[in-house]
């Protein structure tokens, strides 16, 4: 431990997870440890557009009840169904609790877009008369949040943060805080994202954000690989229920990793492009470690943002080997999920602690040929029983958004 500075742990006691490779924590744990990127496929929805896959959430319909279903958007149906998993993993009974005390914080960087997209149809189609009253309560970026206090009455603070592919890493940075300031003893929080709709991959093709590997979508994320040529878009959510470390162990509660750091800066470079020697994700990442009373030295591992394009993986590889290193071992898991864009962040700190709780760090999926300049240890073709004590989870996104979390063995 190399600052002065006190750390505040925040314990991870449930986690929940709606991913294209699993739905559940358990089941996504497995595929992404074995590396099967299968998830990529054609979806349905987007026929027709230049980019025409995506890695979609399947057999979604059994993990919520329909009744319930129809009112919300997909995005919010995702994080009702994560955090009802967390919250059974965590021990807690939302019967009992005082629900005063429980705020709920998720990313999202769009919202209810496929509800959005459809009643547009609608409108152009049909009139204005025949737009559903429910379009504002299902597109609404807060709506998912909402939700999730309505089915567990979490009545404290309520809030989405919105920063881009950074949103759920900012969201268990912004809960932490909530804890450390005494506002709430525990936060359920994370991020939700479901936009595999025409509009919005057809904005990100139209950028070049995309990979082109159409004809075999299941090796399109390819991170940190030489041949990378974009990111394969995604939906899912993570839920953490988080509560403050001497509560947690109080109660006896399984703690799976503990939130020790959080840092966040903006690059002020570029609208999409990454800073290209991740200047301003370094603020982000040294302000993390400081935060957490851990020097760069003792990072044992790195989730990376690892999105398989080309810029951000050159700049974040960079920024790695200047402040941690080489000794980190580095994944992305974006080779099996895809990039599930606002959910991102959120998922891949739940992974970050399950890769602490297991002792074991997952390979990055379609790892062949590593890219000659990025000079640090991504881990591939196989996972590593290392038991890692202090890993990093990167997540940065479009306005030069960026969240590093730290957290640490429990």
């Amino acid at each position: 431990m190399t600052s002065a500075r006190r750390p505040s742990h925040a314990a991870v006691t449930g986690i929940g997870l709606v991913t294209a490779a699993g739905i559940g924590a358990d089941a996504a744990w497995r595929t992404i440890c074995a590396a099967e990127a299968t998830a990529a496929a054609p979806v349905p929805a987007l026929e027709g557009t230049p980019a025409d896959f995506g890695c979609a959430v399947r057999d979604f319909g059994r993990s919520i009840d329909r009744r319930k279903a129809w009112r919300l958007d997909r995005s919010s149906q995702f994080a009702v169904a994560a955090a009802g998993e967390a919250l059974a993993d965590s021990g807690l009974d939302p019967a009992t609790w005082d629900g005063a005390r429980v705020a709920v914080v998720l990313g999202s960087g769009i919202g209810g877009a496929a509800t959005w997209e459809k009643q547009h149809r609608t409108l152009l189609r049909d009139g204005p008369e025949r737009v559903s009253s429910l379009l504002i309560p299902m597109l609404a970026v807060n709506m998912a949040a909402g939700y999730v206090a309505m089915e567990c009455g979490a009545r404290g603070p309520n809030l989405v943060t919105a920063t881009a592919c950074a949103s759920g890493a900012t969201a268990v940075g912004v809960a932490r805080d909530l804890l450390r300031s005494g506002a709430c003893d525990v936060v359920i929080t994370g991020g939700t994202e479901a936009c595999l709709v025409p509009s919005i991959i057809s904005g990100f093709s139209q950028m070049g954000a995309l990979s082109e590997r159409r004809g075999d979508p299941r090796t399109a994320s390819r991170p940190f690989d030489a041949d990378r040529d974009g990111f394969v878009p995604a939906e899912g959510a993570a839920v953490l229920v988080l509560e403050r470390e001497a509560d947690a162990r109080a109660r006896g509660a399984r703690v799976r990793a503990l939130v020790s750091g959080y840092g966040a800066s903006a690059d002020a470079y570029n609208a999409t492009a990454p800073d290209p020697e991740g200047a301003g994700a370094e603020l982000a990442l040294r302000a993390a470690l400081d935060d957490a009373g851990v020097g760069p030295g003792d990072v044992d591992h790195v989730n990376a943002h690892g999105t398989s394009t080309p810029l951000n993986d050159v700049a974040e590889a960079r920024l790695i080997s200047r402040v941690l290193g080489a000794r980190p071992a580095v994944s992305s898991v974006k080779g099996v999920l895809g990039h599930a864009l606002g959910a991102a962040g959120a998922i891949e700190a739940a992974v970050t602690a399950m890769t602490l709780d297991h002792g074991f760090v997952p390979p990055t999926a379609n790892l062949e040929s590593q890219d000659p300049r990025i000079e640090i240890d991504v881990v591939a073709k196989a996972g590593r029983d290392s038991r890692p004590e202090v890993a990093v989870s990167n997540s940065f996104g479009f306005g030069g958004q960026n969240a590093v979390l730290v957290l640490t063995r429990a």
